[in-house]
């Protein structure tokens, strides 16, 4: 603690953003905040309706309620920062702010990434086993898997927050980011990190391709499942469910694969920070517009719930 309050006594870090103070830029800014507005009002409506509505209380829903969760929190980590920092011009961040937003960062992200995984699991149980999914995914079950990705995506953004925050930052203080990123800020330390670097890169690898590898597997055993049902209205709906997830599993695990797994010498500032605004601001606008729009039960809990509005607004 004493090595935070040491540094944090010094220069605040400075975010040298994704936008220049030009007409296309702040055309794009505005385009990024139209997104994050959004993704904001998409997923707190996603997750009101899942409470609200008893017909969307079931382990799918509460799993997407969780997911949608978890964007709202990264969306709200990264983008009011960035949107102050454009608009006032000062584009700084204190230390001690710098480590919180890596620690939500990772936290988030990691959380996410493993609950698409077993979300994958999830639709498996339901299309393989349908009689006893209720026994499979009971809510005590369910519990358990959203807290198991919640616990592990905050150690891992603890671990990651502390330790990035623990080296010498004596050098330049221009963080070549819009956030304050683990790869970006250690550019920056007047210390060796390679050895953290590489476990870095194996973290990543195992906090992304282990529940990759379950997604891939569920698919394969579901795909499986599904060209051996005799009802082509059967088969209709099961396509129709897990195209919706795999659609998101593919928005999420293509953005972090390309930023993440990537060797160091074919990674450039320009193209992380393009393909971040991505993953943090774009798929956490998708997700609920993905999961809603072809989904009769979440369309028909929203014109359930803009029908009693009239009635209520009715004199």
């Amino acid at each position: 603690m004493s090595i935070w309050l040491n540094q944090s006594s010094t220069d605040d870090f400075v975010l040298l953003g994704i936008f220049s103070y030009c007409a296309t830029d702040f055309v794009l800014f505005s385009m990024v905040m139209i997104v994050f507005t959004v993704a904001l009002c998409g997923n707190i409506l996603l997750i009101s309706l899942i409470y609200i509505d008893h017909r969307l209380h079931t382990p799918m829903y509460f799993f997407l309620s969780q997911l949608s969760l978890m964007d709202l929190m990264l969306v709200c980590n990264i983008v009011p920062k960035m949107a102050v920092n454009f608009l006032s011009g000062k584009k700084s961040i204190s230390f001690i702010g710098c480590g919180v937003q890596i620690g939500f960062f990772v936290s988030l992200v990691g959380s996410e990434g493993l609950l698409l995984g077993l979300m994958a699991y999830d639709r498996f149980v339901a299309i393989s086993h349908p009689l006893h999914y209720h026994i499979l995914m009971s809510q005590r079950v369910c519990a358990q898997i959203a807290a198991g990705s919640w616990a592990f995506g905050v150690l891992d953004g603890m671990i990651q927050m502390v330790a990035a925050m623990t080296f010498p930052y004596c050098a330049s203080r221009n963080v070549d980011h819009f956030f304050c990123e683990v790869p970006a800020l250690l550019k920056l330390a007047c210390a060796d990190t390679s050895l953290f670097e590489n476990l870095l890169f194996a973290c990543c690898v195992v906090m992304l391709l282990l529940p990759f590898s379950i997604i891939v597997a569920s698919y394969a055993r579901i795909l499986t499942a599904v060209l051996r049902m005799r009802s082509a209205q059967a088969r209709k709906k099961a396509f129709t469910t897990c195209s919706s997830h795999l659609t998101a599993v593919s928005l999420f695990y293509g953005a972090a694969m390309f930023i993440y797994l990537r060797p160091k010498r074919y990674r450039t500032p320009s193209h992380d920070k393009v393909v971040s605004v991505f993953y943090t601001v774009l798929t956490p606008m998708l997700n609920p517009l993905i999961y809603s729009l072809r989904n009769q039960e979440v369309i028909g809990a929203l014109r359930k719930g803009l029908s009693r509005c009239r009635v209520v607004s009715q004199p």
